[in-house]
């Protein structure tokens, strides 16, 4: 949206629409971090396991990465982070130094208030989603890319939300 609203931009033409698309694209980061912190009450102290960070699965590329911008938030309302992303490394971004990366996704589960899926990585569907349970304090699972069948994680115990579902 950013390149083609630049694009317009250049050749002269004030693209209002792609402009209003990409402010309730960054309204919907603000209301994510609402909805998790509906989920727990508050996130002041609460550990949140974060499954993914880049912009989509197979690269590392975290430029405009919506993960970003909600790790973010989520630190500055308090929460404690716990990340797993198969490939982006610590040192790419400053933020990523206030965070506990690990190893794998189950790590990151562990002990966590809850699970908050970002990027729709391939492999985070295979999980074995009874472990990822018995790990969380809690059983909640937030699904930001829809990535998961809710019918499924529910009857697993999860209380499990997604995105526009």
């Amino acid at each position: 949206i950013r390149a083609f609203t630049y694009i317009a931009k250049k050749l002269g033409y004030e693209f209002s629409l792609l402009k209003e698309v990409e402010r309730i694209n960054e309204e919907q980061k603000r209301r994510f971090v609402e909805m998790v912190k509906e989920i727990l009450w508050n996130l002041k102290g609460k550990t949140i396991g974060l499954l993914g960070l880049s912009f989509k699965p197979n690269t590392d590329d975290i430029r405009y990465s919506p993960s970003v911008e909600i790790l973010q938030l989520l630190l500055q309302e308090g929460a404690k982070v716990k990340v797993f992303d198969p490939v982006v490394q610590k040192d790419a971004h400053p933020a990523f130094q206030k965070i506990h990366f690990c190893s794998d996704a189950y790590e990151s589960a562990k002990e966590s208030d809850g699970l908050v899926i970002l990027t729709e990585w391939e492999e985070f569907k295979d999980l074995d989603f009874e472990k990822i349970k018995g790990l969380l304090k809690t059983p909640i699972l937030i699904d930001g890319r829809n990535l998961l069948d809710p019918a499924k994680m529910r009857s697993l115990g999860f209380l499990y939300k997604g995105i526009g579902r």
